[in-house]
């Protein structure tokens, strides 16, 4: 995912090179895509591949469907989720080979679709029944993602797995080994294209992964319950003010800054950590304007 993310020059060069022609117009070769017809084909295709593979929870890995072996799609591990992006219907197939616990006592939950996750993953590109040998983006060692800036697939796949904990010395004392993580969330997250890369977000997009199927290997390592981005004590899945289900277009102050990454929400001034009149460290909780009560200060111009 981190190579995927930073090659647009790469696609945007190849896409002027296959669409201007001899009289150097520019032509988009996406533009006769019907994304709702392909998302019925890539829900069809997945399927088709979910029902000739199996998980082997020996090494860990999709294989060929082999006699008395039970087929993703019929497995009880296999999840379908129903997820509507730009009025499309999609479903997500995710295989929970183990959803994950953290211990002892300290079990966190799921991570919410705005969270922030550390992470071990390998994506692989399928269609049918087949798969590609190899990934086209892997990483073996850990790495920190915001589930909101990352592909559809992602964000709400990695909401079905539970973190791990890191693994300490028996003693209490400081673990000399390397880094572990212990009862980490392992599986597979199936994305239809339009939940990866499709060609309506060309800006996000690299050549060979274009309305493309995916699926990623993925080890959930640990992630931070209640992401606050921006350190103003209201957890980011808490600042989608409209409760349309996205962070990314509540601007309380329209200065630009979405709130979840505004650390003065209303603009008055005054921080929003700042703005808890009752002083339990919660913002969220203050209603100081009699002529506004359902308002809470720190949405408030007029309360600082």
């Amino acid at each position: 995912m981190t190579k995927i993310k930073n090659i647009f020059i790469i696609l945007l060069f190849s896409l002027v090179v296959y669409a201007c022609g001899d009289d150097n117009t520019f032509r988009n070769p996406f533009a006769d895509v019907d994304h709702k017809a392909l998302a019925i084909s890539d829900n069809d295709s997945i399927v088709k591949f979910l029902k000739a593979h199996y998980y082997d929870d020996t090494v860990d890995s999709v294989k060929a469907l082999l006699s008395g072996k039970t087929a993703m799609y019929n497995d009880s591990k296999l999840k379908i989720m129903d997820v509507t992006e730009n009025e499309i219907s999609y479903k997500l197939y995710i295989y929970v080979a183990k959803e994950g616990s953290a211990f002892p006592n300290s079990d966190k939950g799921f991570p919410k679709k705005v969270d922030s996750v550390f992470v071990k993953y390998s994506g692989r590109t399928f269609s049918g029944r087949t798969f590609a040998a190899n990934a086209f983006d892997s990483n073996i060692i850990g790495i920190w993602f915001n589930l909101n800036s990352v592909i559809g697939g992602w964000t709400y796949g990695m909401t079905n797995f539970k973190g791990g904990s890191l693994k300490k010395d028996p003693s209490g004392g400081p673990f000399n080994g390397p880094i572990t993580f212990l009862n980490s969330g392992k599986g597979v997250i199936f994305i239809p294209s339009g939940l990866a890369y499709p060609s309506s977000r060309i800006q996000n997009q690299s050549n060979s992964l274009v309305d493309t199927n995916l699926f990623f290997y993925i080890d959930l390592l640990d992630f931070v319950k209640d992401t606050d981005h921006d350190n103003d004590n209201v957890p980011s899945y808490k600042e989608d003010v409209d409760g349309d289900g996205d962070i990314n277009n509540d601007d309380t102050d329209k200065d630009g800054i979405p709130n979840f990454f505004d650390a003065d929400d209303d603009g008055d001034g005054v921080l929003t950590k700042n703005e808890d009149a009752n002083g339990d460290g919660d913002p969220t909780n203050d209603f100081s304007d009699p002529n506004n009560p359902t308002l809470p200060d720190y949405l408030n111009p007029k309360i600082k």
